[in-house]
Formats: C-alpha cells, sequence, structure tokens
C-alpha cells in the first residue's frame, strides 16, 4: 500500500506543475462602455473605452468635446493610468491637444493601446483642462481643471487560471482518494479471504494428520491383536 500512496503523491504533484503552467485561453471583450459623461463650465466632456479587457489586450479610448459656447482651449490632456498587480500606477496612454478655439461645436479623439502583461484590476482615468470660456462681453479662464474617474477593467488572468485549476486538481484528488480506498478495501478483503484460506487449510491438514494417525493405531491393533486357539 506505501507503493500506492507514492503513486497518488507522484500524480497530483505532476497534475498541479502542469496545471500551473498551463494558461487560459479566452477571448476578450471589446465591448465599448461610457465612464465619463460630464459638464465643466461651457463644455460636456464624455469618455468611452472598451469595458473589459486582459493583461497584453487592447483598450480602445474615445475622447469627445461638446461645448456650449465660445471656448478657447489652451490645454487639453487625457490620461490613462493602469496598476502593476493592482497596486502600482503607472501611465499607460494619454491624450494631449493645445492652443485651439472650439466655438459651439465639437471634438474628437481615438486612442488604442496594449495593456502591459502585469497590469491587473480597473484602470484609472484623469482629464485636465485650462481654457476660457465666453460668456456674452465676459470672459472666464479656468486653470488646470481636473477630472477623474474608474475606467476598463484589466481581468487578473492569472489568479482565474489559479482558481481553475485548484477546481480541476481538488476534483482530481477526489477521484484519486476514492481509488486509492477502493485499493485499500480491496486489500482488507485479500486480507480476510487469505486468512479463511489458511484456516481451511490448516484444517485440512489436521483431518489428514488424525486420519493417518487413525489409520496408523488401527493397522496397528490389527497387527497386535492375539491370534484365537482352535
Amino acid at each position: 500500500m506505501k507503493s500506492c500512496k507514492r503513486v497518488v503523491t507522484f500524480l497530483v504533484t505532476i497534475t498541479l506543475t502542469l496545471a500551473l503552467l498551463r494558461s487560459v485561453e479566452a477571448q476578450p471583450s471589446t465591448e465599448m462602455k461610457t465612464f465619463f459623461d460630464s459638464e465643466v463650465p461651457g463644455i460636456n466632456l464624455q469618455v468611452n473605452a472598451t469595458a473589459e479587457t486582459q493583461p497584453t489586450e487592447y483598450i480602445n479610448v474615445t475622447l469627445s468635446l461638446t461645448t456650449q459656447t465660445d471656448i478657447y482651449i489652451n490645454y487639453l490632456n487625457l490620461s490613462i493610468f493602469g496598476f502593476i498587480n493592482g497596486t502600482d500606477r503607472i501611465l499607460m496612454a494619454n491624450i494631449t491637444d493645445s492652443e485651439f478655439p472650439l466655438n459651439n461645436d465639437s471634438r474628437d479623439y481615438n486612442c488604442t493601446f496594449q495593456v502591459p502583461g502585469d497590469v491587473w484590476g480597473v484602470t484609472y482615468g484623469e482629464i485636465v483642462l485650462t481654457y476660457s470660456a465666453k460668456y456674452d462681453i465676459v470672459t472666464v479662464d479656468f486653470e488646470r481643471l481636473t477630472c477623474g474617474f474608474t475606467s476598463t477593467n484589466v481581468e487578473n488572468v492569472y489568479l482565474q487560471n489559479v482558481e481553475e485549476q485548484l477546481k480541476s486538481l481538488a476534483s482530481l484528488y477526489e477521484q484519486l482518494n476514492q481509488t486509492y480506498w477502493d485499493l485499500q478495501q480491496n486489500y482488507t478483503s485479500l486480507q480476510g479471504n487469505l486468512g479463511e484460506l489458511q484456516g481451511t487449510r490448516q484444517a485440512v491438514i489436521a483431518l489428514a494428520v488424525i486420519s493417518a494417525l487413525f489409520v496408523a493405531t488401527t493397522v496397528y491393533l490389527l497387527i497386535r491383536k492375539p491370534r484365537q486357539s482352535w
């Protein structure tokens, strides 16, 4: 039975190693979602981006500006940040423009970029605007007006892979464990049968010895029987 245990342990170890090395093959979503839709003085801002993706895959981002009055943009920047291992923030992409008028009009920007392999979790977007808005004869200046928002979710593929493989390993362990106990029961049953067989053999031997003694005694008595006189 020790050899059986070693076989089970070996199979579990090999399966675990192969499972952790295997990657999950899943198709990332290309669905777009509105993550930011708000107004600042004189301008409506909207950001649409890929709803969900995976590390090493791509995110598509669209920024739309629609003005409600005469606007002059001094500086515009949209930055998209990711988080390495879900914690450390890094800049993944940005859209920037400067020094242009936008009078009761709209302007769209588009950007597509690849997610680093070690980034996962919810991404973060930030818009920075410096501009002037004209209301009749009054012009109002806005310096580095900043808006932040959460954006595309990057799946933690590694964790999902480990969780799925652990489920598979748990199922395999149950099967191997059941096989082990079946073998144990069969072994115990065989031991019982061997015990019964050993007892029967001993009884047969004892009976044979008794029979031999009986025959020997009978022969001896016949030989030793006194002869009758006539």
